[in-house]
């Protein structure tokens, strides 16, 4: 009896790299483990602010390491490449229609950029007032 051996190309490590859309892809995908951190360091300095003054001062000593700031600025692109393209996958993912017909993809983006604008100006308000 033969044996069946079923062909296996061979992929470097750096496949995606050759193309931008793959590149693209990965980079969201990596985006994912800097949201992870943003919201873990936005808990530790809520957690501070509730545990008093002295705990907070230790939470910002923290975060002016310039280590913690390579990484918070780091995160922040990855926050920001992964907020662009999720508003810009959504009109793939979802079907909006307005009575019968189809809203534009551009629409779908564009409002989700103004509700973006108006919850973090609410913020922006509630962080200043």
């Amino acid at each position: 009896m033969t044996e069946v051996r079923t062909y296996r190309r061979q992929l470097s490590t750096w496949w995606w790299v050759r193309k931008p859309s793959y590149f693209l892809f990965v980079m969201r995908e990596l985006s994912s483990f800097f949201v992870a951190w943003f919201v873990l360091y936005l808990l530790i300095l809520v957690a501070a602010v509730g545990r008093g003054d002295e705990a907070y001062q230790d939470v910002l000593d923290f975060a002016a390491h310039p280590v913690v700031v390579v990484v918070n600025v780091v995160a922040f692109a990855f926050v920001v490449l992964h907020t662009i393209t999720w508003f810009t996958l959504t009109p793939k993912a979802m079907d909006v229609r307005l009575g019968a017909r189809p809203v534009p993809a551009s629409m779908v983006v564009a409002s989700q950029y103004v509700g973006l604008a108006v919850v973090s100006a609410f913020v922006v308000w509630l962080v200043t007032r």
